[in-house]
């Protein structure tokens, strides 16, 4: 990829953004542009549901007008072509796209938007196959835009914490790392729209409800060496698959396993994520890794006061990381920092979760990287 600093800034320009897809995790961005409001402003919504559209403006006036903040219509467009059309002749005035839209879609989006000169923001995971994640990247870099892709959790104070410790090197050798996803789906969740659950659009329990957990194996412990994985769809009327199992090396040297499933009974029970080492082991649990459940190292640090404080309550898997995730994607796109979740990072998640997926189907230990 293109070196992201060679990439042209904003300064301090007011950012527009057009949200495209006003389903279920839109919310979390219209709130998160509403606290940025004095650097960021929303000027246009998008999906191919009126009713969709009706309540995402809703929800935008009910929002600015909590923060205090001059309460934005945005300009609503049917379909995404349109919204492109006018951003391409200049009747709107657009620099970042934000992409909420199914998965399978994120591609074809991403190239279109690069190819009108606008930056654009994917949720995860940024695609559906490995091939069609090259291409947005090389499409961005093409067309020097920006390609973000979301993983807020990196932004969750339980992580940022139990990040600086694996960087530090207080665990000593990683021996074993444990991810368990333990969550609930129901078959109404999968009915609400018919892409949910498909292989070309949505993707599985690994695809998408445990894809920020995916993010957390290479950026929290580091680089896999390889993988093996059993998928399988036990409880769930779907393409996809409800439950899954992966086994995991790493570069550094540590073993690990990930359990993940959508079948657990009544509700989620955990996202949890535990760190064993020869000098430190850290329990991180709740249901969105909210929660340091067990923390001791061999030595002391000044982190260790703030292990109390790092937790924090939530019922939301999603948890509370789309406002710090903005914050850090529009100093990026104004020049005061580098971005924590480009194209780059997006594809090295993305590339576990293929690489899962091919172990399964050949019955087969994969090793990394796959080949760009």
């Amino acid at each position: 990829m293109i070196n992201q600093l060679s990439i042209g800034t904003m300064g301090d320009s007011l950012i527009r953004i057009a949200l495209v897809g006003c389903g279920r995790i839109s919310c979390n961005h219209i709130k998160a542009i509403a606290l940025h409001y004095e650097r960021a402003k929303l000027v246009a919504l998008c999906d191919n549901q009126q009713e969709r559209l009706y309540n995402a403006q809703e929800l935008v006036s009910d929002v600015m007008q909590e923060n205090h903040s001059v309460i934005q219509n945005p300009r609503q467009f049917l379909s995404y072509e349109s919204l492109l059309k006018d951003i391409k002749l200049g009747t709107i005035d657009v620099d970042l796209v934000v992409l909420t839209t199914p998965s399978g879609l994120h591609a074809a989006q991403t190239i279109s938007a690069a190819e009108v000169g606008v930056h654009i923001c994917t949720e995860k995971p940024m695609a559906t196959t490995w091939e069609d994640g090259v291409s947005m990247c090389k499409a961005c870099d093409n067309a020097r835009v920006r390609l973000f892709v979301v993983k807020q959790n990196r932004f969750n104070s339980t992580l940022s914490l139990v990040k600086r410790q694996v960087k530090s090197g207080r665990f000593g050798q990683l021996a074993m790392v444990s991810v368990n996803v333990f969550w609930q789906r129901p078959q109404s969740y999968y009915d609400q729209d018919s892409w949910r659950g498909t292989l070309d659009l949505d993707g599985g329990a690994l695809m998408n409800q445990a894809s920020h957990y995916i993010d957390l194996l290479d950026w929290l412990v580091g680089p896999v060496e390889n993988l093996s994985a059993s998928i399988a769809t036990i409880g769930r009327n779907i393409e996809a698959e409800d439950t899954a199992a992966i086994q995991l090396r790493w570069r550094n040297g540590a073993l690990g396993t990930m359990a993940v499933t959508m079948l657990t009974y009544p509700k989620n029970l955990e996202g949890s994520i535990t760190l064993l080492g020869e000098t430190g082991t850290v329990k991180i649990g709740g249901p969105a890794v909210n929660q340091i459940e067990y923390w001791t190292f061999a030595d002391k640090a000044p982190d260790d006061d703030l292990v109390a404080q790092a937790s924090y309550e939530t019922t939301n898997v999603y948890g509370f990381g789309h406002p710090l995730y903005y914050e850090n994607m529009l100093d990026a796109l104004q020049g005061k920092s580098m971005p924590m979740c480009d194209g780059e990072q997006g594809l090295r998640s993305l590339e576990l979760i293929v690489a899962a997926y091919q172990s399964a189907k050949n019955n087969r230990t994969v090793n990394l990287p796959l080949s760009k």
